[in-house]
């Protein structure tokens, strides 16, 4: 475990669960959903990251400059490769200090037939938590790559998520994405609205986000995420009758290779990538 502090705010990280956040606090509030007790998936954590993708690729297969790559499920017996190989993986500390840490997880070329390098960059202020995620390929050969952060947060009484929207990709029943809905779509976000109340499962890509996103609850602080100008979606989970949801900055989009702008770039040899996330208490 490598703690983190500054001021009132306490970071704690998990490297060995994904590279992993397990708890944030503020003056001793969960801003984020403290990981389940003992831990060791990151799906029961605080916040994870997406590297070298975002979501599901369709069955795990893609065509890239000409090579077939086929990924395993790595989802219990959900058939869709999931958010690349980084939250699967443990992480090592490069360096950590009072209120900085970094996280490194180096990749070589398997299932993913890329070598790469991601890193994961912490720090800690008095009200707040920037992480910054970077990949760079490691190989010798052209990678694709697309990165995101997948934060979880207690759903509290009377939440309303805020979120500047243009658009919802649908989803099918295997949550993949289908058609672009332009508009509203059920909750209106970009307006404000409740996370309770809406029946079925929520575990869509809205596009055209702002980059900024307010989570208020009556009577409580709120909370605010900012994004790097490439997280140009903002994925939101809210599975019904659980009490946390997620609202996660994406540089790419579910099923990253397929048509249309998909937020996928080519690395060469050497070059990086990042993004980055900023999480503000009251």
């Amino acid at each position: 475990m490598i703690v983190l502090e500054s001021g009132a705010a306490r970071l704690e990280l998990a490297p060995e669960v994904g590279g992993a956040v397990v708890r944030f606090t503020v003056d001793g509030r969960d801003v984020m959903r403290p990981a389940r007790p003992g831990a060791t998936d990151a799906l029961d954590t605080t916040n994870f990251p997406l590297v070298p993708f975002c979501n599901r690729i369709p069955d795990g297969r893609f065509v890239f400059e000409g090579r077939e790559v086929v990924l395993p499920p790595n989802l219990g017996d959900h058939p869709h490769a999931l958010h690349g190989q980084g939250w699967r993986r443990a992480w090592t500390v490069e360096t950590a200090a009072a209120a900085e840490a970094t996280l490194v997880y180096d990749h070589a070329p398997s299932d993913w037939p890329w070598a790469y390098r991601a890193e994961q960059r912490f720090e800690l202020s008095e009200t707040g938590l920037r992480i910054t995620l970077s990949v760079t390929n490691a190989g010798d050969a052209p990678m694709p790559a697309g990165l995101g952060l997948h934060p979880y947060f207690p759903r509290r009484a009377g939440e309303v998520l805020t979120a500047p929207v243009d658009g919802v990709w649908m989803i099918d029943e295997s949550v993949l994405p289908t058609t672009h809905h332009v508009g509203v779509w059920g909750a209106d976000w970009a307006g404000g609205a409740a996370v309770e109340g809406y029946p079925g499962l929520i575990d869509h890509c809205y596009t055209g986000w702002s980059q900024r996103a307010v989570l208020t609850a009556p009577g409580q602080p709120d909370t605010t995420i900012t994004a790097s100008p490439e997280c140009r979606w903002l994925h939101v989970y809210v599975p019904p009758g659980e009490d946390f949801y997620c609202v996660e900055p994406c540089a790419s989009r579910p099923n990253p290779f397929g048509a249309g702008e998909t937020g996928m770039v080519t690395l060469a040899p050497g070059q990086s990538r990042s993004i980055w996330m900023n999480i503000t208490a009251g």
